[in-house]
Parts: C-alpha cells; structure tokens; sequence
C-alpha cells in the first residue's frame, strides 16, 4: 500500500510540475524550426470541462509548449542517428552535413497523369506557343545513390515524360548542378548557383541571361531550411543569397491574389517563417515580373513550383514580362480570366516530387 501510494504522489508531482512549467513558461506561436503554428492554451469552460475537451486540448498545448521541447528533439535526433545509427529520422538523412528527404517509389500513374495534364494545357490555351518542360533535379539525384540511401527512378520518370510529351521541347538539367548547388538544410537550389542552368533555360528559349558577374549579391546569414526542423539535429545556420542588380531593382512584381505590387526581393521576408519567400515573396498562385528595361517585347509563361521563385529573376533581361502560374494553387479553368494568351514562350518546370505526386496540381 505504501508503494502504492509513493508512485500515485510521485504521479502527481509530476503532473503538477509540468503543469507548472506550462503555466510559467512563455508560449510561442509557433516553430520556426518546424514551420508550424504551436497549439494556444485552451480556454477552460464548463462544456470543455464536461466533455473531456479540455483535457484533451491541454494535453496537445503542453506537448507544444512544453520547455525545452526544441531541446528534447534535438537530442532524441542526435541519439538516433549518433547512437542508435539510425539512417534517417523523420525521412531525412545527412550525408557530410547536407540533408535530404528520402523518396523512393516512382508512381508511374502520376507521372503519366502530370503529362496528360499538361498536354490538356497546352491544347487549352498554348497552341500559338513554343513550349518547353524540364525536371529540376531533387538533391536526392546527387547524394542518394552513392551513399547508399533508396531513391527515385529518374531515367523512367523522363522516359513516361517525354513519351506523354511529344509537343513539348525538354530541356535537360541534371548535368548543371551537383549537391554543392543546394542549401544544406533545405530542398531549394542555391540562386548563386544556377547560371549554368538558367544559362540552359535561356539558350532553349533563345534568349540571353546577364552574367553573374554583373550582380551584386546580398547575404542573410541565420538561414534554417525545411530539412531543419524535419531533422531536428542542431546544425549551423547557412548563408542565404539573393542575386540584384539595377535592372531587377527597376522590376516590380503584381500578385494577384492579394493586388499587391512589390520588388522582385522582399526583404521583410528573411525573418519570417521561410526566409526563402525573400524570392517573389514566396510560391504565389500567380505573379507577374514587368520589366521596363527589357530588351525585346517577349513574354515569359512558367508553370512552376517553388523552384522557380529563385530562377525566375535571372531570366527576366530580355523578356518584357514573365508570369509565374502556380497549379498547386490556382485552377488552370480560370487562368483565361487573368492572363491573355497569344503566344507567349512556355516553359513547365517542376520538382521530381511533384511529378510524383501530380495529383496537387488542379489542371
């Protein structure tokens, strides 16, 4: 009886001091290192009380706010992979301190389908066009195979593409970058980076990029990617950089879904939750790049994920306008409301992982 009642004591000092630390602690509104928002303390009310809800609602709360929750996490991640040699933890691996998500199983269905939703784009509303697709390289085509983590079948990927595009013009990537190219706690490739494949976008389009050289590039040093928080290991910080000049400084870009009108960089966004949206502010349905200087009076469609958000800007110098589309996010059925169609260059461009997963896009 005595142990009994030791343990039931000991319960409830525990209780009561988690309790305690919730009630002092200071609640966050969210994870920047998970990038979502934290659960709110429950407001107490007599139906709460009576149905259980509260409980059950302080208890998800305490879990969030818990102290030293970030700590805690760090440390299970360390153990697992240092420890207990675990390969991966939540899905993301390390490989020489560069994380990536593991994705393995080609959906050969889906891939099919991203093609026939395209194709039904291009008969829609892009007849007059010359139109183009590539793949931009996950950071799994790099790091996955040669160090002996499961990944996607990307010869048969391009293979289903390119028979289900026959229309279409590709415009080959992989051979442009290596893992050095992306941040290491993120999927994103690295702006800096990229002037040999936006060099390869531009000579399929027939058009010129500005050398690299002719830009003044801006650092955020405490950059923490996505894989962070999914990782859960205490990595360093990386340096984030954006590409400006004159010309891109002279841009302006509308959102459409919000009215607004802003620079190409939005500068505000590096303290936010994903430092990357400093590029066009983030993965918008749609946008659209003026430039007033451009060199012809072409125009640029890019159906695009949020890989495009960092490659479009250095593809704007000979096109008056480049319009950024979003499927994930708006319904092509109403794209005829906000753009005219009347030849425009077309370039698809996606990530392996939505390829894989087209059933987000709403064509």
């Amino acid at each position: 009886m005595k142990k009994e009642t030791i343990t039931a004591a000991a319960v409830l000092c525990a209780l009561g001091a988690g309790f305690l630390a919730c009630a002092l602690h200071t609640d966050q509104p969210l994870s920047l290192s998970e990038r979502r928002p934290l659960a709110q303390r429950p407001e107490v009310s007599v139906q709460a009380l009576a149905s259980g809800n509260y409980m059950s609602e302080f208890e998800t709360y305490a879990l969030d706010q818990f102290p030293l929750r970030e700590a805690m996490r760090q440390l299970k991640a360390q153990v697992q992979y240092y420890l207990l040699r675990q390969k991966d933890n939540n899905g993301v691996y390390q490989v020489d301190g560069s994380l990536s998500k593991i994705e393995a199983v080609l959906s050969e269905s889906s891939v099919r389908a991203a093609a026939e939703k395209l194709n039904r784009l291009q008969e829609t509303y892009l007849t007059d066009s010359r139109v183009f697709y590539g793949v931009v390289p996950d950071k799994n085509y790099y790091l996955a195979e040669e160090n002996g983590y499961p990944h996607l079948d990307y010869e048969r990927m391009d293979a289903i593409l390119a028979e289900g595009l026959p229309h279409m013009e590709r415009i080959d990537l992989y051979d442009c970058l290596s893992a050095e190219d992306y941040y290491k706690t993120d999927p994103h490739w690295r702006q800096e980076e990229l002037e040999k494949a936006a060099g390869r976008v531009a000579q399929a389009l027939g058009v010129s990029i500005a050398p690299f050289s002719d830009y003044t590039q801006e650092t955020y040093q405490d950059f923490r990617g996505a894989y962070y928080g999914q990782s859960a290991l205490p990595l360093k910080a990386e340096p984030l950089h954006y590409l400006t000049s004159e010309a891109l400084e002279a841009c302006t870009v509308h959102h459409y879904e919000t009215g607004a009108d802003t620079g190409v960089y939005e500068t505000e966004k590096l303290t936010g939750k994903d430092p990357y949206d400093v590029f066009l502010g983030g993965a918008d349905a749609l946008e659209t790049i003026t430039n007033p200087n451009a060199k012809t009076d072409r125009e640029l469609l890019v159906f695009r994920d949020s890989f495009g958000s960092s490659l479009a800007p250095l593809l704007v110098q000979d096109y008056q306008s480049v319009t950024l589309i979003d499927l994930r996010y708006v319904s092509a059925q109403i794209l005829e409301q906000f753009i005219d169609f009347h030849g425009q260059d077309v370039l698809f461009l996606y990530s392996p992982s939505v390829y894989n997963h087209s059933d987000m896009l709403k064509a």
